[in-house]
């Protein structure tokens, strides 16, 4: 078997993905080759999520299946979230481990296969290593140099890209800053190099990610960083370049993820709001709508302003499509606070909508709240919530029939013989399908007309430019 050669499995959220790709780069460019089947590779890599149990047990699930089917000439590594939180219970759980990397320690993924070269490998006949070797800091931290890797995850004509990383917000539900230690921000200059190179590799669009994308630049002294960010961003995405087949392209569009609320300022809206590569989409969980289950998150409760904010985003922005998420069963929520929310999602009238039920958590300030909703509770409540969401996206989505939108075509539907894109009000993973009818040309933006709608999804006709 070629010793150069590597499988790479990537759980969890577009920032892991970011981390995954960046960490195939990192072995590509040592000579080693990336494979689809697993007994192909001389080296397993499984970037795992810790962030939930579901998560955490889907990350032990797939751990042990190639652990189990690992040959005596493999070496089995797991990286990301759930290691460096639980890097000991990894190690006990998963038996021929050969390896545990940080969080924050993609960028040393080349130097932990060469120790691991290195060292004594199991022989042949035993899949066992005495223990796994660890490249793992006590706290999350994270070197400064990146080099000449690609902070993106390039899927099609679209890509993530990470501008910071960890989070320095005190939810009390929530284990990143536990997993992922506080926010660093990414040079700015970093940033936009890397939207370059996107660009000349035929990106269309841009998606910003972090885990609190307004937060971005706090750390560097920055006031209103994302805004700046934004700024400097559609600048480089006014210029074109030219892409495969001599056509004249630039990133068309940018998409901004994950906001936090309390965060979003004026300055913020304006900028959006005056540059037409910045997508009139925005992302801002929200978690819940009663100020007294908020604040036992540890979340903004000020509730007056998530109504001004959003006012004034809707005002400046016409076409604003807001997506946001909530929980659903937090500890001590009452029928009173989860009827509030209904009625905040009734009125609001959000256009795209996620919801959760409370996972409960180890280690995060909420522990002492314990999970004193029962299940069924929780999934009535989650029931009751999305079954109001879907009435209003279907009527949001009922709105656009016999208008045009630019969608972006990203494949084909064979089975229904369209093609599938998506709109400025469409986030890839999360959101909806454009279905478009005709022959668009994949990784381009075209015109179409709409003439159909389901609660999530558009359906519509290749339009004349």
């Amino acid at each position: 078997m070629n010793r150069k050669t590597f499988h790479l499995t990537s759980l969890g959220c577009a920032k892991n993905t970011v981390d995954s790709d960046s960490m195939a780069q990192l072995l590509e460019q040592d000579g080693y080759r990336l494979v689809k089947a697993p007994q192909q590779a001389s080296v397993l890599i499984v970037n795992t999520c810790g962030f939930i149990s579901p998560a955490r047990q889907e990350s032990f699930d797939v751990l042990r299946a190639l652990a189990e089917a690992k040959r005596p000439d493999q070496l089995l590594i797991a990286a990301g979230c759930l290691t460096q939180r639980y890097a000991a219970e990894v190690a006990k759980q998963v038996p021929g481990l050969d390896g545990i990397l940080g969080t924050r320690r993609w960028m040393d993924i080349v130097e932990v296969v060469r120790q691991l070269r290195k060292g004594a490998h199991p022989s042949a006949g035993s899949r066992l290593r005495p223990e796994p070797l660890y490249h793992l800091p006590a706290a999350p931290t994270i070197r400064a140099e990146e080099g000449n890797t690609l902070r993106a995850s390039v899927a099609g004509a679209s890509a993530y890209l990470k501008i910071a990383d960890g989070c320095r917000r005190p939810c009390a539900f929530c284990a990143i800053p536990l997993i992922k230690g506080t926010a660093v921000s990414r040079p700015m200059n970093a940033i936009l190099d890397d939207a370059r190179r996107l660009r000349e590799m035929g990106v269309r669009e841009l998606i910003l990610i972090a885990q609190d994308t307004t937060d971005y630049g706090h750390d560097l002294g920055m006031k209103d960083g994302l805004a700046t960010l934004l700024e400097r961003l559609a600048d480089e995405a006014a210029q074109s370049s030219p892409l495969p087949g001599g056509i004249e392209g630039g990133l068309d569009w940018i998409r901004v993820l994950y906001a936090y609320p309390g965060c979003v300022t004026d300055r913020l809206i304006e900028v959006m709001a005056s540059r037409p590569q910045i997508l009139p989409y925005f992302d801002m969980p929200l978690q819940h709508a009663h100020p007294d289950t908020l604040r036992r998150m540890s979340r903004p409760a000020n509730m007056e302003w998530v109504y001004r904010t959003i006012a004034k985003m809707r005002a400046a922005l016409p076409k604003l499509a807001i997506r946001t998420t909530f929980i659903v069963g937090y500890p001590g929520e009452t029928e009173t606070e989860f009827q509030t929310l209904l009625d905040f999602v009734a009125e609001m009238r959000f256009d795209r909508v996620g919801a959760f039920q409370f996972s409960f958590e180890p280690g995060t300030p909420s522990e002492p709240l314990g999970d004193p909703i029962p299940a069924e509770v929780k999934e009535e409540r989650y029931q009751r919530l999305m079954l109001l969401q879907q009435s209003i996206s279907l009527q949001i989505n009922q709105s656009f029939v016999g208008q045009r939108l630019d969608v972006l075509i990203e494949g084909r539907d064979k089975k229904k013989r369209m093609y599938l894109g998506r709109s400025y009000r469409d986030a890839p993973e999360i959101d909806g399908w454009v279905f478009v009818e005709g022959r668009p040309e994949i990784g381009q933006i075209v015109p179409v007309r709409i003439t159909g709608a389901l609660a999530y999804d558009l359906s519509g006709v290749l339009a004349t430019p």
